[in-house]
C-alpha cells in the first residue's frame, strides 16, 4: 500500500523491563540481562513525529529509567533517503526504523545493518502471527529486523445504517457476494486515483485475492518474481477483482479517476450508491473528513476466505526496527521493544496495533483497534503487502496495470504480458 504503502503497562518501571533472554551471538558484544544498569545513550531514527513520537518516547521511558540510558530520538519523514545516505557515508544511528523488508535486506547486504542473533527468535516468533517474524530475516536466514507495530489490511467496511449490515461476518467471498447483490445499490465502492501512485488500492485487492485463492506459496513466489503474472493463478486473481469492478459504483471512468479517499462517500449517501469498501484501518479518517461520517456510522469485517485450504490468511504491514551499531544499549532496547509490556504502553495511547499476541485486547482503546488486533492475533497466515516487497520498477508497473485493467478489462492478457516483461528486468537490477 502506498499510503503508508505501509503493532497497559501499569506496574512499576522495573517490572516493565521483562527483556527477552539472550541467545548465542556471533558478535563479541555482550547482551545485557534484564534490569542491567547501562548508562550512556542510544541513538534512534524513525518516521514518527507529533503524537506518534510522543507515544514512542512514552514506550521507552520505563527502559530509560531502569537502565539509566538516554534514548536520543530523531524523526524523519524521508527515512529511506536518510538511511541510504547514512549507509554510503557510514554516519548511522544505533537503531532505526526501516522502510520495509526490501530496504532492510539491501542495507544488510551492504554490511551496514547488523544481525540480531541475540534475540530469542523462537520466543519472538511464537508470540506473533505465523510468518510475521520471518519477514525480518535476510536471504541468509539471519534475523536483521524486528516488528514493533503492525497494520492489518484487507478490511471490508460498511455503513451501519445502510442496506447491508451483517449480524455476523460472511465466511466466504461467495457468501458475501450473494448477500450484497440483492438491492439497487452497487456492492463495492472503488476509487484508484492517488497521484503518481494511482492504482495502489487495486494492488491491495489482488494481493488479498492471491493469498486467499491460491495460497501462501504462490503468493511468496509471485512477490519474489518467481511466479509469472500470466500464470493461471495470478490471472484468476485479476479476474476475481474484475468481478468486483463489474459490481462497483460509477463505472470504469469513475473508478479510475476518483480519489481513493473519496471513493467511499456514496456508501454514506442517501440513498446509498454502494455498500462496501475494501481498505486498511486508516481509511476511517477519510470517512469522517470526506463523507461526514461519525464514529458508530461504520464498522468492518475481515476480507472473507475464498478457498478453504487458505482460510485465516491476512495481509498487512508493519514498522520494522533494525540495528546499525552493535552496542549493549542497542541490544537491550531491541529486546525491550519486543516485549508485550513495552508495546502495551503505546497500545493504550491509541494508534498502535501490536504484532505481539500477548498484548491484551482489553488494552486497545477503541473498537476499530480492538477488532484489528483480534484479526491479526487470529491470523493463521500473515503476509506483508506484496507490492511493498517488490522492486520499485515492478511496483510502479503493478500500480499502472491496475488502472489500465480497471479502464478496460478486455486488455487483461496484454496487461499481464507487459507485467511479465517488467518482472524479467526488475528482479535483475
Amino acid at each position: 500500500m502506498r499510503h503508508s504503502k505501509l503493532l497497559a503497562w501499569t506496574g512499576a518501571a522495573s517490572a516493565a523491563v521483562l527483556l527477552l533472554t539472550a541467545c548465542g551471538s556471533d558478535s563479541d558484544t555482550e547482551t545485557p540481562k534484564a534490569g542491567d544498569k547501562l548508562g550512556g545513550t542510544v541513538s534512534v531514527i524513525g518516521s514518527w513525529s507529533g503524537a506518534e513520537q510522543d507515544s514512542f518516547l512514552a514506550m521507552v521511558a520505563p527502559w530509560e529509567k531502569t537502565t539509566g540510558t538516554k534514548v536520543k530520538y530523531t524523526g524523519s519523514r524521508d527515512l529511506n533517503a536518510q538511511l541510504t545516505t547514512g549507509v554510503a557515508s557510514g554516519n548511522l544511528p544505533d537503531l532505526a526504523g526501516l522502510p520495509g523488508p526490501g530496504a532492510m535486506r539491501t542495507f544488510y547486504d551492504k554490511g551496514a545493518l547488523k544481525s540480531l542473533d541475540f534475540v530469542d527468535f523462537d520466543k519472538y516468533s511464537s508470540s506473533t502471527p505465523a510468518g510475521f517474524a520471518d519477514l525480518g530475516k535476510a536471504e541468509d536466514g539471519k534475523l536483521v529486523g524486528i516488528f514493533t507495530k503492525a497494520a492489518v489490511k484487507g478490511l471490508v467496511f460498511y455503513n451501519t445504517k445502510g442496506t447491508y449490515k451483517p449480524t455476523t461476518p460472511p465466511k466466504t467471498l461467495d457468501e458475501l457476494n450473494s448477500a450484497a447483490r440483492t438491492g439497487p445499490a452497487k456492492q463495492w465502492c472503488i476509487g484508484l486515483e492517488s497521484g503518481n501512485d494511482s492504482g495502489w488500492p487495486a494492488t491491495d485487492w489482488v494481493e488479498d485475492i492471491v493469498l486467499r485463492q491460491s495460497g501462501k506459496d504462490v503468493y511468496d513466489k509471485w512477490v519474489k518474481g518467481e511466479q509469472k503474472w500470466t500464470s493461471p493463478e495470478i490471472k484468476k486473481a485479476f479476474e476475481t477483482f474484475g468481478d468486483a469492478l463489474d459490481n462497483s459504483n460509477g463505472g470504469s471512468n469513475y473508478v479510475t479517476n476518483t480519489g481513493f479517499g473519496k471513493s467511499a462517500n456514496p456508501m454514506f449517501a442517501n440513498p446509498q450508491g454502494c455498500l462496501l469498501h475494501h481498505q486498511a484501518s486508516f481509511i476511517t479518517d477519510f470517512f469522517k473528513n470526506e463523507a461526514g461520517a461519525k464514529d458508530g456510522d461504520f464498522d468492518f469485517f475481515p476480507f472473507p476466505d475464498i478457498e478453504a485450504a487458505n482460510a485465516g490468511a491476512v495481509t498487512g504491514g508493519g514498522d520494522l526496527f533494525g540495528m546499525f551499531n552493535d552496542t549493549p544499549q542497542a541490544r537491550s532496547l531491541i529486546n525491550y521493544l519486543l516485549t508485550p509490556e513495552a508495546q502495551a504502553i503505546w497500545v493504550k495511547r491509541g494508534g498502535f496495533i501490536s504484532g505481539n499476541k500477548n498484548v491484551a485486547i482489553a488494552d486497545y482503546p477503541d473498537a476499530t483497534s480492538k477488532k484489528s488486533a483480534e484479526i491479526l492475533q487470529d491470523a493463521k497466515t500473515f503476509r506483508f503487502d506484496g507490492s511493498d516487497l517488490m522492486p520499485a520498477a515492478m511496483t510502479g508497473a503493478f500500480n499502472k496495470a491496475m488502472v489500465a485493467f480497471a479502464a478496460n478489462q478486455g486488455k487483461l492478457d496484454s496487461i499481464l504480458d507487459g507485467l511479465d516483461k517488467t518482472q524479467a528486468d526488475a528482479y535483475n537490477e
